[in-house]
């Protein structure tokens, strides 16, 4: 994993259960962006995201070192109640450590849930999935809830993104900061990410406690 010569680097630690846009679509935009991603597992092998898709990973949990940013991603409630009550913490005490060797801390999805876990979040306003809203707000009362359903929260040197498919304007985001809006620009336009989807539908006014 070294660095290629005058690239931002982005580092993203997968494991069992993982969103797979979550982890692909922003990938995909940093690389479009001129960013160096380097993916690395919880334990390395076979990941199996959760819609069943099964990625190689090599590399496991380095060493922290200094990356531009850290990006987590989310998954379904069993992945992260497997995280979250490790009683080894070796995902969550990575992520600590890492945090303090990253300009940028950044999750998407219900990747904020495992940054709340590991106190990452504490005194910042941070967004996730409206499902898991509840969840943040019940179990980790030192974070507060961005107003409405943004597609990505930024204060400071944190950056949480909304549900699943808001990693990509997320990722858009954070190539702008750290390569400038030009980069991100043509992030957008070489993957022509202009959404115009066939169908509407609004954010449930109930918010359910999970996701499943």
């Amino acid at each position: 994993m070294g660095a290629e010569e005058g690239k931002p680097r982005v580092l993203i630690p997968v494991y069992q259960g993982v969103d797979l846009l979550d982890v692909c679509g922003p990938a995909e935009m940093f690389f479009w962006g001129g960013l160096q991603v380097d993916l690395v597992a919880e334990v390395p092998g076979t990941i199996v995201t959760g819609s069943g898709v099964a990625l190689q990973v090599s590399a496991g949990l380095p060493v922290p070192s200094t990356y531009d940013a850290l990006w987590v991603p989310g998954a379904g409630s069993a992945s992260l109640e497997r995280i979250i009550g490790d009683p080894d913490r070796t995902y969550l005490d990575f992520l600590i450590a890492q945090a303090q060797m990253s300009t940028w801390v950044c999750s998407v999805c219900t990747g904020a849930l495992l940054l709340a876990a590991a106190g990452l979040l504490d005194g910042y306003t941070a967004t996730t999935h409206w499902s898991a809203i509840p969840d943040l707000l019940a179990n980790y009362p030192k974070v507060t809830v961005g107003d409405g359903h943004p597609r990505f929260q930024e204060d400071r040197n944190r950056l949480t993104g909304g549900g699943i498919s808001s990693g990509l304007d997320e990722a858009l985001r954070l190539i702008e900061i750290l390569s400038g809006t030009s980069a991100a620009q043509e992030a957008q336009r070489v993957s022509q990410y202009y959404p115009d989807p066939p169908v509407a539908s609004l954010i449930p006014n109930v918010i359910v406690p999970s996701l499943g």
